[in-house]
Protein backbone atom coordinates (compact mmCIF):
# COMPACT_ATOMS: atom_id res chain seq x y z
CA UNK A 1 0.00 0.00 0.00
CA UNK A 2 1.16 3.70 -0.69
CA UNK A 3 1.76 6.17 2.36
CA UNK A 4 -0.77 7.98 2.63
CA UNK A 5 0.63 11.84 2.74
CA UNK A 6 4.06 13.00 2.12
CA UNK A 7 6.55 13.61 5.19
CA UNK A 8 5.26 15.78 7.22
CA UNK A 9 7.59 18.99 7.71
CA UNK A 10 8.01 19.24 11.41
CA UNK A 11 8.99 16.70 14.34
CA UNK A 12 7.88 18.64 17.25
CA UNK A 13 5.71 16.21 18.75
CA UNK A 14 6.72 12.47 19.30
CA UNK A 15 3.91 10.06 20.66
CA UNK A 16 5.12 6.58 21.68
CA UNK A 17 2.29 4.06 21.39
CA UNK A 18 2.22 -0.15 22.05
CA UNK A 19 0.96 -2.12 18.97
CA UNK A 20 -0.81 -4.45 21.52
CA UNK A 21 -3.36 -1.98 22.07
CA UNK A 22 -6.19 -2.17 19.32
CA UNK A 23 -7.72 1.19 21.48
CA UNK A 24 -4.57 2.86 21.16
CA UNK A 25 -4.19 1.87 17.25
CA UNK A 26 -7.65 3.90 17.04
CA UNK A 27 -7.17 6.32 19.48
CA UNK A 28 -3.79 7.88 17.79
CA UNK A 29 -5.89 8.73 14.26
CA UNK A 30 -7.35 11.55 16.44
CA UNK A 31 -3.75 12.72 18.42
CA UNK A 32 -2.56 15.84 18.08
CA UNK A 33 1.26 14.55 17.45
CA UNK A 34 3.17 15.15 13.94
CA UNK A 35 5.18 12.01 15.02
CA UNK A 36 3.52 8.26 15.98
CA UNK A 37 6.07 5.71 16.89
CA UNK A 38 4.04 2.40 16.87
CA UNK A 39 6.16 0.01 19.20
CA UNK A 40 6.81 -3.30 18.74
CA UNK A 41 9.89 -3.36 21.12
CA UNK A 42 9.56 -2.40 24.83
CA UNK A 43 6.17 -1.54 25.30
CA UNK A 44 4.54 -5.44 24.19
CA UNK A 45 5.57 -8.33 26.12
CA UNK A 46 6.95 -11.68 24.76
CA UNK A 47 4.22 -13.58 24.53
CA UNK A 48 1.97 -10.65 22.52
CA UNK A 49 4.77 -9.33 19.91
CA UNK A 50 3.16 -12.03 17.05
CA UNK A 51 -0.28 -10.53 17.77
CA UNK A 52 1.02 -6.87 18.11
CA UNK A 53 2.79 -7.03 14.46
CA UNK A 54 -0.54 -8.44 12.73
CA UNK A 55 -2.75 -5.47 14.31
CA UNK A 56 -0.17 -3.02 13.40
CA UNK A 57 0.19 -4.41 9.98
CA UNK A 58 -3.80 -4.17 9.76
CA UNK A 59 -4.12 -0.67 11.53
CA UNK A 60 -1.77 0.87 8.77
CA UNK A 61 -3.54 -0.69 5.79
CA UNK A 62 -6.42 0.46 6.90
CA UNK A 63 -4.64 3.68 7.35
CA UNK A 64 -6.86 6.99 8.46
CA UNK A 65 -3.85 8.49 10.04
CA UNK A 66 -3.66 12.07 8.22
CA UNK A 67 -0.41 13.87 7.80
CA UNK A 68 1.71 12.22 10.55
CA UNK A 69 4.44 10.75 10.61
CA UNK A 70 4.55 6.78 10.93
CA UNK A 71 7.61 5.15 12.36
CA UNK A 72 7.41 1.43 13.69
CA UNK A 73 9.71 0.22 16.19
CA UNK A 74 10.53 -2.80 15.31
CA UNK A 75 12.61 -5.66 17.65
CA UNK A 76 16.05 -5.32 18.18
CA UNK A 77 18.68 -7.44 15.73
CA UNK A 78 19.12 -10.69 17.40
CA UNK A 79 15.76 -11.36 18.71
CA UNK A 80 13.77 -14.09 17.96
CA UNK A 81 11.07 -11.14 16.07
CA UNK A 82 13.27 -8.95 14.35
CA UNK A 83 13.32 -10.40 11.20
CA UNK A 84 9.65 -10.73 10.94
CA UNK A 85 9.03 -7.42 12.39
CA UNK A 86 11.13 -5.60 9.46
CA UNK A 87 9.29 -7.81 7.12
CA UNK A 88 5.73 -6.59 7.96
CA UNK A 89 6.93 -3.17 7.71
CA UNK A 90 8.54 -3.01 4.32
CA UNK A 91 6.20 -1.89 1.93
CA UNK A 92 3.15 -0.84 4.29
CA UNK A 93 2.25 2.97 5.50
CA UNK A 94 5.20 3.28 7.83
CA UNK A 95 7.40 5.96 7.41
CA UNK A 96 10.56 4.35 8.94
CA UNK A 97 11.62 1.55 10.72
CA UNK A 98 13.33 2.47 14.27
CA UNK A 99 15.91 0.45 15.17
CA UNK A 100 16.29 -0.11 18.72
CA UNK A 101 19.53 -0.28 21.09
CA UNK A 102 21.70 0.84 17.43
CA UNK A 103 25.39 -0.32 18.66
CA UNK A 104 27.10 -0.41 15.46
CA UNK A 105 27.07 1.30 11.57
CA UNK A 106 26.56 -2.33 10.13
CA UNK A 107 23.52 -2.58 12.40
CA UNK A 108 22.19 0.15 9.99
CA UNK A 109 23.65 -0.94 6.88
CA UNK A 110 21.95 -4.76 7.06
CA UNK A 111 18.14 -3.10 7.61
CA UNK A 112 19.28 -0.95 4.60
CA UNK A 113 20.35 -3.41 2.42
CA UNK A 114 16.78 -4.81 3.10
CA UNK A 115 14.85 -1.73 2.63
CA UNK A 116 16.62 -1.40 -0.79
CA UNK A 117 16.28 -4.74 -1.76
CA UNK A 118 12.40 -4.62 -1.30
CA UNK A 119 12.00 -0.74 -3.03
CA UNK A 120 9.96 0.13 -0.31
CA UNK A 121 11.25 3.02 0.21
CA UNK A 122 11.30 3.60 4.25
CA UNK A 123 13.58 5.98 5.87
CA UNK A 124 15.20 4.83 9.08
CA UNK A 125 15.65 5.92 12.84
CA UNK A 126 18.50 4.79 14.78
CA UNK A 127 18.11 4.42 18.82
CA UNK A 128 20.93 5.72 20.66
CA UNK A 129 20.53 3.88 24.66
CA UNK A 130 23.30 2.08 25.51
CA UNK A 131 26.85 3.35 26.05
CA UNK A 132 28.14 1.03 23.26
CA UNK A 133 25.56 3.25 20.81
CA UNK A 134 26.25 6.34 22.36
CA UNK A 135 30.24 6.07 21.96
CA UNK A 136 29.73 4.18 18.72
CA UNK A 137 26.56 7.20 17.08
CA UNK A 138 29.32 9.42 14.85
CA UNK A 139 29.62 5.70 12.96
CA UNK A 140 26.13 5.43 13.11
CA UNK A 141 24.94 8.59 11.86
CA UNK A 142 27.27 7.93 9.13
CA UNK A 143 26.27 4.65 7.92
CA UNK A 144 23.64 5.61 5.36
CA UNK A 145 21.69 7.62 3.26
CA UNK A 146 18.70 5.84 4.54
CA UNK A 147 19.17 7.20 7.95
CA UNK A 148 16.88 10.03 8.81
CA UNK A 149 16.85 10.06 12.47
CA UNK A 150 19.00 9.41 15.95
CA UNK A 151 16.43 9.06 18.52
CA UNK A 152 18.15 8.84 22.57
CA UNK A 153 16.36 5.71 24.56
CA UNK A 154 17.28 7.75 28.05
CA UNK A 155 15.31 5.30 30.53
CA UNK A 156 17.61 2.39 28.98
CA UNK A 157 20.64 4.50 29.07
CA UNK A 158 20.43 5.60 32.76
CA UNK A 159 19.90 2.06 33.59
CA UNK A 160 23.00 0.74 31.85
CA UNK A 161 24.43 3.66 33.26
CA UNK A 162 23.66 2.41 36.78
CA UNK A 163 22.33 6.16 37.51
CA UNK A 164 19.45 7.94 38.49
CA UNK A 165 17.14 9.89 36.43
CA UNK A 166 16.93 13.07 38.33
CA UNK A 167 15.25 16.59 37.03
CA UNK A 168 18.37 18.19 35.85
CA UNK A 169 18.98 14.68 33.78
CA UNK A 170 22.91 15.12 35.08
CA UNK A 171 23.57 11.82 33.99
CA UNK A 172 22.74 11.69 30.17
CA UNK A 173 24.01 15.36 29.79
CA UNK A 174 27.60 13.91 28.02
CA UNK A 175 25.05 11.15 25.80
CA UNK A 176 22.42 13.90 24.87
CA UNK A 177 25.45 16.49 23.66
CA UNK A 178 27.39 13.51 21.63
CA UNK A 179 24.78 12.26 19.79
CA UNK A 180 23.62 15.99 18.93
CA UNK A 181 26.79 16.52 17.16
CA UNK A 182 26.78 13.67 15.68
CA UNK A 183 23.52 13.99 13.90
CA UNK A 184 24.18 17.36 12.97
CA UNK A 185 27.32 16.42 12.13
CA UNK A 186 25.81 14.40 9.17
CA UNK A 187 22.51 16.05 8.67
CA UNK A 188 20.33 14.10 10.86
CA UNK A 189 17.43 15.18 13.16
CA UNK A 190 17.73 13.86 16.29
CA UNK A 191 14.91 13.58 19.28
CA UNK A 192 15.17 13.32 22.91
CA UNK A 193 13.99 10.19 24.93
CA UNK A 194 10.85 9.97 25.98
CA UNK A 195 9.23 12.33 28.54
CA UNK A 196 9.35 10.32 32.35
Amino acid sequence: PCRETSMPALRRSVLYLPASNPRALVKARELPADVLVFDLEDAVAPDQKVAAREQLRSALALGGYGERELVVRVNGRGTPWHADDVSAVLGSAAHALCLPKVESAEEVRVVAALVERAGAGQALWAMAETPRGVLAIGAIAASHPLLQVIMLGTSDLVRDLRARHTPNREAVWYALSHCVMAARAHGLDVIDGVHL
